[in-house]
């Protein structure tokens, strides 16, 4: 296995709280229905985790929000579903491996994504 992509994000959680308020299409429109029941914190860190994974991508401009998904595993272990577009990139780079950390403290929600062939 060899890495192929790296990405990193940082999201300002009061920042982000109040862009879910004052927009309110926001949620709907970056996380799947069941992202979207997570607290403000946890959506943070998830956008920074879709975020982290379109650099690791190589950010190309046609990556559907809905395309990867953070799900928690029992144990609390997040992990990354790609799907449709995203999940098109990824096969395109030669990735079959992804792995992810989400972190929020101190205001700050971050995010490190790895892909490996």
């Amino acid at each position: 296995m060899a890495v192929i992509g790296v990405g990193i994000d940082v999201c300002d959680l009061a920042r982000f709280a109040a862009s879910l308020e004052r927009t309110p299409g926001l949620r709907e429109r970056l996380f799947t229905p069941a992202e979207a029941t997570r607290p403000p914190a946890s959506l943070a860190a998830r956008f920074a985790a879709k975020e982290a994974l379109a650099k690791a991508l190589g950010a190309p401009g046609n990556l559907a929000w809905h395309d990867a998904e953070v799900f928690s595993e029992p144990s609390g272990r997040p992990r990354l579903e790609l799907r449709g577009t995203v999940a098109a990139r990824a096969a395109e780079l030669g990735a079959v491996h992804v792995h992810v950390s989400l972190s929020h403290d101190a205001g700050i929600a971050s995010a490190v994504v790895v892909l490996e062939s």
